[in-house]
């Protein structure tokens, strides 16, 4: 009894089990197919508590991409790559990034969503905005050493070198049954991961050399 009082009486404990769970109902079923009923089953609590915390399912669903995108960016202030040499650091934040999205399929899957409503709801959350100017802060602490060194071009553009790495981690994990089958020949999907994880950092560090750009 002592153990279920507790859980009752812990409201940042249940928000945090209904996010979860609508992380996941919103992966699989998009924001127009979830219910939050199935969202309250997640959390093992009821669709009036769901309400209580977020009021509606719209207001759910931001709360779910604000989340997750100041997970990704925490993953990557969190790296410590300041003190690493500026092409191992870029090495080290490119396997990071490919490393993340593999192991969180569904922060993909809310992307995707998101992306098929043509970015209606990231578009309305200037927290999201803020939060990922971090992403781009790393980037450039990197390319600034790296430009100085003279082992980067110094006219890449910060922008343009996440959008390369972003690129290369999302379709592997976002295409990964479609192009497998049309493309995969008899390499396991062990084969291809490494290989995909290889050639984030090899086509980052050639796009970077002096001239390369």
């Amino acid at each position: 009894m002592p153990a279920l009082a507790k859980r009752k009486n812990d409201p940042e404990g249940l928000k945090k089990r209904i996010l979860a769970g609508a992380l996941a109902t919103f992966a699989e079923f998009g924001l127009q197919g979830a219910r939050m009923e199935q969202i309250a089953d997640h959390a093992d609590t009821t669709k009036r508590m769901v309400v209580y915390h977020f009021t509606n399912k719209e207001n759910l669903y931001m709360a779910v991409l604000e989340q997750v995108y100041q997970a990704i960016r925490q993953h990557e202030t969190e790296l410590n790559l300041t003190e690493l040499p500026p092409q191992l650091a870029m090495q080290r934040l490119a396997e990071a990034s490919f490393d993340y999205h593999l192991s969180h399929p569904d922060f993909m899957r809310l992307v995707c969503s998101e992306n098929l409503m043509r970015g209606r709801y990231i578009s309305q959350s200037a927290r999201i905005k803020t939060l990922n100017q971090s992403a781009l802060n790393v980037l450039e602490e990197i390319l600034t050493r790296g430009k100085a060194d003279g082992v980067f071009d110094p006219n890449v553009n910060t922008v343009d070198v996440h959008r390369l790495i972003s690129s290369i981690c999302t379709h592997n994990v976002s295409n990964r049954y479609t192009f497998n089958t049309l493309f995969g020949d008899n390499e396991s999907e062990q084969q291809s991961i490494a290989r995909n994880r290889q050639l984030v950092v090899d086509a980052t560090l050639r796009y970077l050399r002096p001239g390369a750009a």
